[in-house]
Protein backbone atom coordinates (compact mmCIF):
# COMPACT_ATOMS: atom_id res chain seq x y z
CA UNK A 1 0.00 0.00 0.00
CA UNK A 2 3.28 2.31 -0.47
CA UNK A 3 2.57 3.83 -3.46
CA UNK A 4 5.32 6.27 -4.89
CA UNK A 5 3.55 9.52 -6.79
CA UNK A 6 4.25 9.62 -10.45
CA UNK A 7 5.99 12.37 -11.90
CA UNK A 8 4.31 15.73 -10.49
CA UNK A 9 1.32 14.45 -9.70
CA UNK A 10 -0.86 15.64 -11.56
CA UNK A 11 -1.18 13.25 -14.61
CA UNK A 12 0.79 10.70 -16.95
CA UNK A 13 3.88 11.44 -17.89
CA UNK A 14 3.76 11.65 -21.99
CA UNK A 15 3.98 8.27 -23.32
CA UNK A 16 4.41 6.48 -19.72
CA UNK A 17 1.18 5.08 -17.86
CA UNK A 18 1.00 5.28 -14.01
CA UNK A 19 1.69 1.73 -12.83
CA UNK A 20 -0.08 -0.17 -9.89
CA UNK A 21 2.49 0.77 -7.36
CA UNK A 22 2.58 4.48 -8.30
CA UNK A 23 -0.44 6.95 -7.84
CA UNK A 24 -1.27 10.95 -8.47
CA UNK A 25 -1.59 13.05 -6.25
CA UNK A 26 -4.93 12.18 -3.62
CA UNK A 27 -7.46 14.34 -4.82
CA UNK A 28 -6.92 13.19 -8.63
CA UNK A 29 -6.65 9.40 -6.78
CA UNK A 30 -10.00 10.04 -5.20
CA UNK A 31 -11.62 11.19 -8.58
CA UNK A 32 -10.63 8.33 -10.51
CA UNK A 33 -11.79 6.35 -7.64
CA UNK A 34 -15.19 8.07 -8.29
CA UNK A 35 -14.96 7.31 -11.61
CA UNK A 36 -14.64 3.86 -11.39
CA UNK A 37 -18.01 3.60 -8.71
CA UNK A 38 -19.70 5.15 -11.81
CA UNK A 39 -18.13 2.67 -14.75
CA UNK A 40 -19.63 -0.10 -12.36
CA UNK A 41 -22.75 1.11 -10.70
CA UNK A 42 -25.26 -0.05 -13.86
CA UNK A 43 -24.17 -3.85 -13.66
CA UNK A 44 -23.50 -3.81 -10.12
CA UNK A 45 -26.99 -3.13 -8.70
CA UNK A 46 -28.78 -4.41 -11.71
CA UNK A 47 -27.79 -8.03 -11.75
CA UNK A 48 -28.83 -8.15 -8.07
CA UNK A 49 -32.26 -7.04 -8.75
CA UNK A 50 -32.63 -9.32 -11.99
CA UNK A 51 -31.02 -12.50 -8.96
CA UNK A 52 -33.52 -11.00 -6.24
CA UNK A 53 -30.72 -10.11 -3.81
CA UNK A 54 -30.41 -6.66 -2.16
CA UNK A 55 -28.45 -3.93 -4.12
CA UNK A 56 -27.65 -2.64 -1.06
CA UNK A 57 -25.78 -5.19 0.38
CA UNK A 58 -23.85 -5.80 -3.54
CA UNK A 59 -23.04 -2.48 -3.33
CA UNK A 60 -20.84 -2.75 0.01
CA UNK A 61 -19.75 -6.20 -0.71
CA UNK A 62 -18.49 -5.06 -4.01
CA UNK A 63 -15.64 -2.84 -2.18
CA UNK A 64 -15.04 -5.16 0.44
CA UNK A 65 -14.63 -7.99 -2.40
CA UNK A 66 -12.34 -5.16 -4.18
CA UNK A 67 -10.09 -4.95 -0.80
CA UNK A 68 -9.87 -8.51 -0.44
CA UNK A 69 -9.17 -9.02 -4.13
CA UNK A 70 -6.12 -6.66 -4.23
CA UNK A 71 -4.85 -8.66 -0.53
CA UNK A 72 -4.77 -11.50 -2.52
CA UNK A 73 -2.87 -10.32 -5.80
CA UNK A 74 -0.57 -8.27 -3.69
CA UNK A 75 -1.67 -5.13 -5.38
CA UNK A 76 -0.34 -6.69 -9.06
CA UNK A 77 -3.73 -6.75 -10.83
CA UNK A 78 -5.72 -3.75 -10.54
CA UNK A 79 -9.10 -4.43 -10.84
CA UNK A 80 -12.51 -4.10 -9.47
CA UNK A 81 -14.42 -6.26 -8.24
CA UNK A 82 -18.63 -6.00 -9.21
CA UNK A 83 -21.45 -8.18 -9.35
CA UNK A 84 -20.76 -11.44 -11.45
CA UNK A 85 -23.70 -12.18 -14.22
CA UNK A 86 -21.92 -15.28 -14.57
CA UNK A 87 -24.64 -16.85 -11.86
CA UNK A 88 -27.96 -15.16 -13.10
CA UNK A 89 -28.81 -18.05 -14.97
CA UNK A 90 -28.49 -20.86 -12.11
CA UNK A 91 -30.17 -18.33 -9.91
CA UNK A 92 -33.01 -18.31 -12.04
CA UNK A 93 -33.66 -21.81 -12.46
CA UNK A 94 -33.12 -22.26 -8.57
CA UNK A 95 -36.00 -19.94 -7.78
CA UNK A 96 -38.29 -21.78 -11.00
CA UNK A 97 -37.48 -24.48 -9.23
CA UNK A 98 -38.99 -23.32 -5.92
CA UNK A 99 -35.78 -21.96 -4.30
CA UNK A 100 -35.48 -19.35 -1.70
CA UNK A 101 -32.89 -16.70 -1.15
CA UNK A 102 -31.27 -18.75 1.46
CA UNK A 103 -30.58 -21.50 -1.47
CA UNK A 104 -29.48 -19.03 -3.87
CA UNK A 105 -26.66 -17.57 -1.66
CA UNK A 106 -25.79 -21.10 -0.40
CA UNK A 107 -25.31 -22.42 -3.75
CA UNK A 108 -23.17 -19.06 -4.88
CA UNK A 109 -21.01 -19.83 -1.80
CA UNK A 110 -20.18 -23.17 -2.82
CA UNK A 111 -19.94 -21.92 -6.25
CA UNK A 112 -16.81 -19.90 -4.35
CA UNK A 113 -15.31 -22.13 -2.71
CA UNK A 114 -15.23 -24.29 -5.84
CA UNK A 115 -13.17 -21.12 -8.01
CA UNK A 116 -10.78 -20.40 -4.79
CA UNK A 117 -9.87 -24.12 -4.73
CA UNK A 118 -9.31 -23.49 -8.76
CA UNK A 119 -7.22 -20.61 -7.91
CA UNK A 120 -4.54 -22.43 -5.79
CA UNK A 121 -4.64 -25.39 -7.99
CA UNK A 122 -3.81 -23.31 -10.76
CA UNK A 123 -0.65 -20.92 -9.09
CA UNK A 124 0.31 -24.51 -7.85
CA UNK A 125 0.35 -26.09 -11.01
CA UNK A 126 0.64 -23.07 -13.47
CA UNK A 127 -1.70 -21.29 -15.60
CA UNK A 128 -1.34 -23.63 -19.13
CA UNK A 129 -3.89 -25.73 -16.43
CA UNK A 130 -6.87 -23.51 -17.70
CA UNK A 131 -6.43 -24.21 -21.39
CA UNK A 132 -5.84 -27.91 -21.00
CA UNK A 133 -8.75 -28.67 -18.96
CA UNK A 134 -11.01 -25.52 -20.80
CA UNK A 135 -9.96 -24.87 -24.44
CA UNK A 136 -11.84 -22.35 -25.65
CA UNK A 137 -13.99 -24.25 -27.51
CA UNK A 138 -15.26 -25.54 -24.28
CA UNK A 139 -14.99 -22.17 -22.11
CA UNK A 140 -17.27 -19.98 -25.11
CA UNK A 141 -20.01 -22.77 -25.17
CA UNK A 142 -20.40 -22.25 -21.47
CA UNK A 143 -20.31 -18.63 -21.61
CA UNK A 144 -22.58 -18.28 -24.23
CA UNK A 145 -25.15 -20.80 -22.19
CA UNK A 146 -24.90 -18.41 -19.29
CA UNK A 147 -26.61 -15.57 -21.64
CA UNK A 148 -28.79 -16.87 -23.61
CA UNK A 149 -30.30 -19.20 -21.06
CA UNK A 150 -31.51 -15.80 -20.12
CA UNK A 151 -34.24 -15.00 -22.98
CA UNK A 152 -37.02 -16.45 -21.40
CA UNK A 153 -36.49 -14.14 -18.10
CA UNK A 154 -36.31 -11.01 -20.35
CA UNK A 155 -39.51 -12.40 -22.73
CA UNK A 156 -41.51 -13.91 -19.99
CA UNK A 157 -40.84 -11.67 -16.72
CA UNK A 158 -39.73 -8.56 -17.37
CA UNK A 159 -40.67 -7.54 -20.87
CA UNK A 160 -44.74 -8.13 -20.23
CA UNK A 161 -44.71 -5.67 -17.74
CA UNK A 162 -44.48 -2.57 -19.65
CA UNK A 163 -43.17 -3.54 -23.16
CA UNK A 164 -43.01 0.41 -24.90
CA UNK A 165 -40.90 1.24 -21.76
CA UNK A 166 -38.64 -1.58 -22.40
CA UNK A 167 -38.53 -1.22 -25.92
CA UNK A 168 -37.46 2.82 -25.46
CA UNK A 169 -34.61 1.50 -22.79
CA UNK A 170 -33.11 -1.16 -24.77
CA UNK A 171 -32.89 1.57 -27.92
CA UNK A 172 -31.29 3.85 -25.90
CA UNK A 173 -28.81 1.45 -24.48
CA UNK A 174 -27.87 0.12 -27.47
CA UNK A 175 -27.69 3.65 -29.31
CA UNK A 176 -25.47 4.79 -25.78
CA UNK A 177 -23.16 1.63 -26.60
CA UNK A 178 -22.47 2.49 -29.92
CA UNK A 179 -22.65 6.36 -30.44
CA UNK A 180 -20.89 7.29 -27.45
CA UNK A 181 -17.25 7.11 -27.05
CA UNK A 182 -14.47 5.80 -24.87
CA UNK A 183 -15.41 6.17 -20.75
CA UNK A 184 -18.72 7.09 -21.69
CA UNK A 185 -19.78 4.23 -24.03
CA UNK A 186 -19.23 2.02 -20.83
CA UNK A 187 -22.07 3.59 -18.93
CA UNK A 188 -24.31 3.06 -21.57
CA UNK A 189 -26.45 0.54 -19.02
CA UNK A 190 -26.08 3.33 -16.48
CA UNK A 191 -27.60 5.98 -19.17
CA UNK A 192 -30.67 3.43 -19.70
CA UNK A 193 -31.12 3.01 -16.49
CA UNK A 194 -31.49 6.33 -15.82
CA UNK A 195 -33.45 7.17 -19.00
CA UNK A 196 -35.87 4.09 -18.49
CA UNK A 197 -36.68 6.04 -15.04
CA UNK A 198 -37.31 9.30 -15.78
CA UNK A 199 -39.40 7.72 -18.59
CA UNK A 200 -41.87 5.67 -16.56
CA UNK A 201 -42.02 8.33 -13.57
CA UNK A 202 -43.50 10.73 -16.72
CA UNK A 203 -45.56 8.27 -18.42
CA UNK A 204 -47.36 8.14 -14.96
CA UNK A 205 -48.26 11.50 -14.62
CA UNK A 206 -49.24 11.87 -18.39
CA UNK A 207 -50.96 8.45 -18.62
CA UNK A 208 -51.56 7.22 -15.19
CA UNK A 209 -51.60 3.62 -14.24
CA UNK A 210 -50.54 0.72 -16.27
CA UNK A 211 -52.67 -2.18 -16.36
CA UNK A 212 -49.91 -5.06 -16.37
CA UNK A 213 -48.18 -8.32 -15.12
CA UNK A 214 -46.25 -7.38 -12.25
CA UNK A 215 -43.42 -9.62 -10.78
CA UNK A 216 -45.01 -12.25 -10.04
CA UNK A 217 -46.82 -12.85 -12.81
CA UNK A 218 -50.58 -10.88 -11.75
CA UNK A 219 -52.13 -8.45 -13.90
CA UNK A 220 -53.16 -5.29 -11.97
CA UNK A 221 -53.39 -1.59 -12.58
CA UNK A 222 -50.42 -0.19 -10.29
CA UNK A 223 -47.90 2.83 -10.92
CA UNK A 224 -44.67 1.92 -12.91
CA UNK A 225 -42.84 4.19 -9.94
CA UNK A 226 -43.26 3.13 -6.78
CA UNK A 227 -41.25 5.21 -4.05
CA UNK A 228 -43.42 3.97 -1.02
CA UNK A 229 -40.02 1.99 0.27
CA UNK A 230 -37.42 4.81 -0.25
CA UNK A 231 -39.33 7.36 1.51
CA UNK A 232 -39.67 4.90 4.17
CA UNK A 233 -36.05 3.79 4.36
CA UNK A 234 -33.16 5.33 6.46
CA UNK A 235 -30.03 7.33 5.27
CA UNK A 236 -27.84 5.35 7.43
CA UNK A 237 -28.03 2.03 8.39
CA UNK A 238 -26.51 -2.13 7.64
CA UNK A 239 -28.14 -3.64 4.28
CA UNK A 240 -30.00 -6.61 5.94
CA UNK A 241 -27.97 -9.71 5.90
CA UNK A 242 -28.54 -13.33 5.97
CA UNK A 243 -27.08 -16.71 6.62
CA UNK A 244 -27.14 -19.29 3.46
CA UNK A 245 -28.76 -22.76 3.04
CA UNK A 246 -27.04 -25.48 1.27
CA UNK A 247 -28.66 -27.86 -1.16
CA UNK A 248 -26.77 -30.24 -3.76
CA UNK A 249 -28.99 -29.65 -6.46
CA UNK A 250 -29.12 -25.87 -6.39
CA UNK A 251 -25.12 -25.66 -6.16
CA UNK A 252 -24.93 -27.83 -9.49
CA UNK A 253 -27.30 -25.21 -10.98
CA UNK A 254 -24.64 -22.53 -10.30
CA UNK A 255 -21.36 -24.38 -10.72
CA UNK A 256 -20.98 -23.49 -14.46
CA UNK A 257 -20.57 -20.09 -13.35
CA UNK A 258 -17.06 -21.19 -12.21
CA UNK A 259 -16.03 -22.15 -15.71
CA UNK A 260 -16.98 -18.28 -17.36
CA UNK A 261 -15.24 -16.76 -14.28
CA UNK A 262 -12.10 -18.91 -14.43
CA UNK A 263 -12.26 -17.82 -18.28
CA UNK A 264 -13.40 -13.83 -17.58
CA UNK A 265 -10.44 -13.76 -14.73
CA UNK A 266 -7.56 -15.29 -17.12
CA UNK A 267 -8.86 -12.83 -19.86
CA UNK A 268 -8.84 -9.76 -17.78
CA UNK A 269 -5.35 -10.26 -15.89
CA UNK A 270 -3.91 -11.08 -19.48
CA UNK A 271 -5.86 -7.59 -20.75
CA UNK A 272 -3.89 -5.60 -17.71
CA UNK A 273 -1.19 -7.58 -18.71
CA UNK A 274 -0.81 -6.07 -22.14
CA UNK A 275 -1.66 -2.31 -20.58
CA UNK A 276 0.67 -2.62 -17.95
CA UNK A 277 3.81 -4.01 -19.50
CA UNK A 278 4.06 -6.58 -17.17
CA UNK A 279 3.87 -10.59 -17.28
CA UNK A 280 1.10 -11.39 -15.10
CA UNK A 281 0.78 -15.28 -15.59
CA UNK A 282 2.25 -16.44 -12.23
CA UNK A 283 -0.12 -14.27 -10.10
CA UNK A 284 -3.40 -15.71 -12.33
CA UNK A 285 -4.19 -18.46 -9.85
CA UNK A 286 -3.93 -15.67 -7.28
CA UNK A 287 -6.68 -13.32 -9.07
CA UNK A 288 -9.13 -16.47 -9.38
CA UNK A 289 -8.30 -17.40 -5.52
CA UNK A 290 -9.32 -13.81 -4.84
CA UNK A 291 -12.37 -13.71 -6.80
CA UNK A 292 -13.06 -17.27 -5.32
CA UNK A 293 -13.20 -15.89 -2.05
CA UNK A 294 -14.60 -12.44 -2.39
CA UNK A 295 -17.65 -14.47 -3.54
CA UNK A 296 -17.77 -16.59 -1.16
CA UNK A 297 -17.50 -14.13 1.53
CA UNK A 298 -20.00 -12.07 -0.27
CA UNK A 299 -22.72 -15.22 -0.22
CA UNK A 300 -21.80 -16.05 3.19
CA UNK A 301 -24.08 -12.61 4.24
CA UNK A 302 -26.43 -13.08 1.65
CA UNK A 303 -24.22 -10.92 -0.93
CA UNK A 304 -24.20 -11.87 -4.90
CA UNK A 305 -21.32 -13.28 -6.67
CA UNK A 306 -18.76 -11.04 -7.95
CA UNK A 307 -15.77 -10.55 -10.70
CA UNK A 308 -13.35 -8.25 -12.22
CA UNK A 309 -15.25 -5.87 -13.93
CA UNK A 310 -14.66 -5.07 -17.80
CA UNK A 311 -15.97 -1.91 -17.39
CA UNK A 312 -13.14 -0.86 -15.08
CA UNK A 313 -10.21 -2.48 -17.40
CA UNK A 314 -11.51 0.24 -20.01
CA UNK A 315 -11.33 3.32 -17.57
CA UNK A 316 -7.61 2.24 -17.07
CA UNK A 317 -7.32 2.11 -20.77
CA UNK A 318 -8.74 5.31 -21.26
CA UNK A 319 -6.89 6.77 -18.51
CA UNK A 320 -3.22 5.34 -18.77
CA UNK A 321 -4.03 5.20 -14.52
CA UNK A 322 -3.48 1.50 -13.40
CA UNK A 323 -2.77 2.51 -9.88
CA UNK A 324 -4.54 0.52 -7.27
CA UNK A 325 -4.64 3.43 -4.87
CA UNK A 326 -7.34 4.35 -7.16
CA UNK A 327 -9.23 1.35 -6.34
CA UNK A 328 -8.96 1.46 -2.54
CA UNK A 329 -10.67 4.57 -2.80
CA UNK A 330 -13.26 2.84 -5.42
CA UNK A 331 -13.62 0.42 -2.59
CA UNK A 332 -14.58 2.87 0.00
CA UNK A 333 -17.35 4.56 -1.96
CA UNK A 334 -18.60 1.63 -2.56
CA UNK A 335 -18.82 0.82 1.31
CA UNK A 336 -20.41 4.34 1.91
CA UNK A 337 -23.15 3.79 -0.82
CA UNK A 338 -23.56 0.16 0.69
CA UNK A 339 -24.30 1.77 3.93
CA UNK A 340 -27.20 3.87 2.76
CA UNK A 341 -30.74 2.42 2.38
CA UNK A 342 -32.68 4.92 1.18
CA UNK A 343 -30.06 4.44 -1.79
CA UNK A 344 -30.73 0.79 -2.32
CA UNK A 345 -34.56 0.87 -1.73
CA UNK A 346 -34.24 3.35 -4.85
CA UNK A 347 -32.55 1.09 -7.14
CA UNK A 348 -34.81 -2.25 -6.24
CA UNK A 349 -37.76 0.03 -7.06
CA UNK A 350 -36.70 0.31 -10.48
CA UNK A 351 -39.47 -0.70 -12.93
CA UNK A 352 -39.58 -4.02 -14.53
CA UNK A 353 -40.38 -2.75 -17.98
CA UNK A 354 -36.69 -0.78 -17.35
CA UNK A 355 -35.57 -3.96 -16.52
CA UNK A 356 -36.65 -5.43 -19.34
CA UNK A 357 -34.82 -3.09 -22.09
CA UNK A 358 -31.67 -3.59 -20.34
CA UNK A 359 -31.26 -7.52 -19.77
CA UNK A 360 -32.22 -7.88 -22.65
CA UNK A 361 -28.88 -6.13 -24.33
CA UNK A 362 -27.05 -7.89 -21.07
CA UNK A 363 -27.91 -10.84 -21.82
CA UNK A 364 -27.19 -11.25 -25.19
CA UNK A 365 -24.07 -9.34 -24.93
CA UNK A 366 -22.74 -11.94 -22.16
CA UNK A 367 -23.92 -15.08 -24.60
CA UNK A 368 -21.60 -13.03 -27.37
CA UNK A 369 -18.92 -12.86 -25.10
CA UNK A 370 -18.64 -16.89 -25.86
CA UNK A 371 -18.80 -16.54 -29.78
CA UNK A 372 -15.77 -13.45 -29.01
CA UNK A 373 -13.69 -16.23 -27.29
CA UNK A 374 -14.10 -18.72 -30.09
CA UNK A 375 -13.20 -16.05 -32.54
CA UNK A 376 -10.17 -15.10 -30.83
CA UNK A 377 -8.86 -18.19 -30.26
CA UNK A 378 -10.20 -19.35 -34.43
CA UNK A 379 -12.08 -22.47 -33.09
CA UNK A 380 -12.65 -24.50 -35.87
CA UNK A 381 -15.77 -26.10 -36.12
CA UNK A 382 -14.90 -27.59 -39.20
CA UNK A 383 -13.54 -30.68 -36.84
CA UNK A 384 -16.53 -32.77 -35.24
CA UNK A 385 -15.01 -33.12 -31.97
CA UNK A 386 -15.75 -29.24 -31.35
CA UNK A 387 -18.62 -29.08 -33.39
CA UNK A 388 -21.20 -32.47 -32.27
CA UNK A 389 -20.49 -31.85 -28.23
CA UNK A 390 -21.08 -28.23 -28.43
CA UNK A 391 -24.15 -28.44 -30.78
CA UNK A 392 -25.98 -31.10 -28.31
CA UNK A 393 -24.42 -29.22 -25.45
CA UNK A 394 -25.95 -25.51 -26.49
CA UNK A 395 -29.36 -26.99 -27.21
CA UNK A 396 -30.32 -28.98 -24.42
CA UNK A 397 -28.94 -25.95 -21.95
CA UNK A 398 -30.97 -22.70 -23.88
CA UNK A 399 -34.08 -25.02 -24.01
CA UNK A 400 -33.40 -25.80 -20.41
CA UNK A 401 -33.73 -29.59 -21.15
CA UNK A 402 -34.01 -31.63 -17.45
CA UNK A 403 -32.70 -35.12 -16.58
CA UNK A 404 -33.90 -36.65 -13.44
CA UNK A 405 -33.54 -39.71 -11.92
CA UNK A 406 -35.08 -40.09 -8.81
CA UNK A 407 -34.97 -37.17 -6.62
CA UNK A 408 -31.73 -35.93 -8.87
CA UNK A 409 -32.25 -33.81 -11.72
CA UNK A 410 -29.72 -31.85 -13.83
CA UNK A 411 -30.61 -29.61 -16.24
CA UNK A 412 -30.10 -26.28 -18.30
CA UNK A 413 -26.52 -24.84 -18.29
CA UNK A 414 -25.84 -27.23 -15.91
CA UNK A 415 -26.73 -30.10 -18.02
CA UNK A 416 -25.32 -28.56 -21.26
CA UNK A 417 -22.43 -27.31 -19.37
CA UNK A 418 -22.08 -31.16 -18.58
CA UNK A 419 -22.76 -32.43 -22.05
CA UNK A 420 -19.98 -29.55 -23.49
CA UNK A 421 -17.37 -30.61 -21.08
CA UNK A 422 -17.31 -34.34 -20.91
CA UNK A 423 -18.36 -34.76 -24.70
CA UNK A 424 -15.46 -32.89 -25.89
CA UNK A 425 -12.76 -34.43 -23.79
CA UNK A 426 -13.90 -37.75 -24.27
CA UNK A 427 -14.06 -37.63 -28.10
CA UNK A 428 -10.57 -35.59 -27.87
CA UNK A 429 -9.50 -38.42 -26.03
CA UNK A 430 -10.93 -41.33 -28.09
CA UNK A 431 -9.64 -40.14 -31.45
CA UNK A 432 -6.28 -39.63 -30.11
CA UNK A 433 -5.73 -43.05 -28.60
CA UNK A 434 -7.47 -44.79 -32.07
CA UNK A 435 -4.72 -42.52 -34.16
CA UNK A 436 -1.91 -44.51 -31.98
CA UNK A 437 -3.62 -47.45 -32.23
CA UNK A 438 -3.55 -47.60 -36.03
CA UNK A 439 -0.44 -45.50 -36.62
CA UNK A 440 1.97 -48.60 -34.99
CA UNK A 441 -0.25 -51.08 -36.87
CA UNK A 442 0.63 -49.21 -40.54
CA UNK A 443 3.78 -48.73 -39.71
CA UNK A 444 4.04 -52.72 -39.19
CA UNK A 445 2.58 -53.22 -42.30
CA UNK A 446 4.44 -51.23 -44.23
CA UNK A 447 7.99 -52.42 -43.01
CA UNK A 448 6.23 -56.23 -43.65
CA UNK A 449 5.91 -54.94 -47.52
CA UNK A 450 9.33 -53.55 -47.66
CA UNK A 451 10.52 -56.55 -46.39
CA UNK A 452 8.68 -58.97 -48.84
CA UNK A 453 11.27 -60.68 -51.67
CA UNK A 454 11.71 -58.41 -54.09
CA UNK A 455 10.68 -55.49 -51.61
CA UNK A 456 12.12 -52.33 -52.52
CA UNK A 457 14.02 -52.29 -49.28
CA UNK A 458 15.19 -55.81 -50.20
CA UNK A 459 16.48 -54.56 -53.51
CA UNK A 460 18.22 -51.65 -51.41
CA UNK A 461 20.02 -54.21 -48.96
CA UNK A 462 21.36 -56.46 -51.91
CA UNK A 463 22.51 -53.38 -54.09
CA UNK A 464 23.25 -50.85 -51.38
CA UNK A 465 21.76 -48.03 -53.73
CA UNK A 466 18.19 -46.34 -53.41
CA UNK A 467 15.65 -48.04 -55.35
CA UNK A 468 13.73 -45.91 -57.64
CA UNK A 469 10.42 -46.74 -59.22
CA UNK A 470 10.56 -47.17 -63.03
CA UNK A 471 7.53 -44.89 -64.17
CA UNK A 472 5.62 -46.50 -67.02
CA UNK A 473 3.93 -44.55 -69.77
CA UNK A 474 0.22 -44.57 -69.49
CA UNK A 475 -1.65 -47.25 -71.81
CA UNK A 476 -3.57 -45.58 -74.73
CA UNK A 477 -7.12 -45.13 -74.15
CA UNK A 478 -9.37 -47.06 -77.29
CA UNK A 479 -11.82 -44.17 -78.23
Amino acid sequence: MGWRLHGDGRAPRPGAAVLPHERLSWPRTLGLGAQHVVAMFGATFVFPVVMGLDPNLAIMMSGVSTVLFLLVVQGRVPSYLGTSASFVGGVAAIRAAGGGTADVTGAILVAGLVLAAAGLLIHRVGPDLVNRLFPPVVAGAVVLLIGLSLAPVVAEIYWPQDQWTALATMCVVIAAGVLLRGFWSRLAVFVGLVFGYVLSWALDRVAGPITAPGPDGKVTTHARVQLESVASADWFGLPTLHAPSFSASAALLVLPGVIALIAENTGHVKAVGEMTGENLDPVLGRAVLGDGLATAVSAAVGGPPTTTYAENIGVMAATRVYSTAAYWAAAAAALAFGLCPKFGALVAATPGGVLGGITVVLYGMIGLLGAKIWIKAKVDFSDPVNLVPIAAGSVLGIGGVTVTLGDFSVGGIALGTVVTLLGHHLLAAGLRWGTEERAPQASVEQQAREQRPGGRRAEEQLTGEPQVREERPAEPTAV
